[in-house]
């Protein structure tokens, strides 16, 4: 199965999403074509290698996602085609990849260089769709640009541990559409450096001393419906990408709001975490 994948900032008020698939058509009428999102927030790549990373890896080995966000080509800022965990990956090499996959060494990797194909402003309506329906015609990726070693890293929204492995420092990274503030603290990390530890975890001036398993844990249903849970209940979870999300229970950005404007937290703000010494 012919499998496309599409990660954007162009929202769908434009032309742009219409038109990149008209183009796909035209070349593989047959391909399949999946929206992951078009709303990353402009140019922001660290949204938009959250979203490919938690994404990616429930499609078919064999699709290519393609990712258009801070893509416009620049002496530092090329365009490149990757196979990367039985996947294929066209994008900018604006250090997008690093986020989604720190920790797996790409298979080939090479730097689009085919001049033909740059005939527009919108290079994801050449370069990319070109490189896309070749790799899912069985072309070889060496053949659309020359091999390379590596791809951009971006290290700068990393969580850092300070104080004797007492501390996490780490970052939001992300805000859902219920409002929950995902940061970039995995739990492979948590629990390497908390080692069972109890903890206490700081966003400004709210403190989670708990991390729950799923967001209903935290109502207690042997009460009365209307006493199960206040509003505003704010809680921690690792959430389906195993990463640190704060929450409000039931939340709602259009009503009683979220974690973001309830916490008054926003892209890149600090969330601290402190083991305790035993």
């Amino acid at each position: 199965m012919s499998l496309i994948t599409l990660t954007t900032d162009f929202g769908i008020k434009d032309h742009f999403v219409g038109a990149l698939k008209g183009m796909i058509f035209k070349q593989l009428p047959d391909v399949n074509i999946v929206d992951i999102s078009h709303h990353i927030s402009p140019f922001n790549i660290t949204e938009a290698s959250y979203v490919v990373k938690n994404a990616y890896k429930s499609f078919p080995e064999g699709s290519v996602h393609m990712i258009g966000v801070d893509c416009e080509p620049n002496p530092e800022n090329k365009h490149i085609a990757l196979k990367l965990d039985g996947h294929y990956f066209v994008c900018p090499d604006n250090g997008v990849i690093s986020m989604i996959v720190s920790d797996i060494k790409p298979e080939q990797i090479v730097e689009i260089n085919v001049p033909e194909f740059q005939k527009t402003s919108n290079h994801m309506l050449t370069d990319f769709v070109q490189v896309a329906c070749h790799i899912l015609r069985g072309g070889k990726l060496e053949v659309v640009g020359k091999p390379l070693e590596n791809y951009k890293e971006l290290t700068e929204l990393q969580p850092v541990v300070q104080k004797g492995n007492n501390q996490i420092t780490g970052s939001v990274i992300y805000i859902d559409n219920y409002g929950n503030v995902v940061t970039n603290i995995s739990r492979k990390l948590f629990e390497k450096i908390g080692n069972g530890r109890l903890y206490e975890i700081v966003a400004k001036k709210y403190k989670f001393k708990k991390i729950f398993e799923k967001y209903s844990d935290i109502v207690d249903f042997s009460l009365p419906a209307e006493q199960q849970y206040k509003d505003g209940s704010r809680l921690a979870i690792f959430n389906s990408g195993n990463f640190l999300e704060l929450a409000i229970y039931k939340s709602n950005l259009a009503t009683v709001g979220g974690a973001n404007s309830l916490l008054g937290l926003r892209y890149r703000d600090h969330i601290v975490v402190n083991f305790l010494e035993e």
